[in-house]
């Protein structure tokens, strides 16, 4: 009985010590985080959003700083190509399987708008300076990882006095 009790307690800080490692392993590991972009339906001609750059941050902290740049396919892209279950790769990279906190888009001067065939500016405020900060809150746990931002064409586009304004209305998905 004594020897039994003996292996079994030998067993359970075997395994103990092997699940605590292998959690380890995993907390300090890498991801390869794939960011998709896709559209819900909009009655426009076109929507173009030049993109420059997808950034993320691991920390919630609220400065500037702990940004990490993806490989981004930069170019402008025709919003309304991405929509009814098609999407694209707009960027991707290898970071730390941790959660992610933001994803920081930055766009170009490039962002137009065509209505009834003919093409307006759309401006955006503040998001060629700083970029369109999306809360994600996302924990990374496989080898590969895929975040889809759908872009809600419809809801982000305002037509104003001064022309075309975007304020993106984006899901994280």
């Amino acid at each position: 009985m004594k020897t039994t009790l003996k292996l079994f307690s030998l067993l359970l800080l075997c395994a103990t010590v092997f699940f605590t490692a292998c959690q380890k392993d995993n907390e300090n590991g890498t991801s390869t985080l794939n960011v998709r972009l896709t559209d819900s339906p909009a009655d426009y001609n076109e929507v173009n959003v030049d993109v420059k750059e997808i950034r993320v941050k691991f920390s919630s902290d609220t400065s500037d700083s702990n940004w990490q740049t993806l490989d981004t396919h930069a170019g402008i892209y025709n919003l309304l190509n991405f929509r009814d279950g098609k999407d694209t790769l707009i960027a991707s990279g290898t970071v730390p399987s941790k959660s992610i906190q933001q994803i920081r888009l930055i766009l170009g001067e490039k962002n137009s708008v065509k209505v009834n065939g003919i093409v307006f500016p759309l401006s955006i405020p503040s998001g060629a300076e700083s970029g369109l900060k999306l809360m994600v809150n996302k924990k990374l746990n496989q080898p590969v990882e895929t975040i889809i931002m759908d872009f809600d064409a419809a809801l982000s586009i305002h037509e104003e006095s001064q022309g075309y304004k975007l304020r993106p209305v984006i899901k994280i998905k």
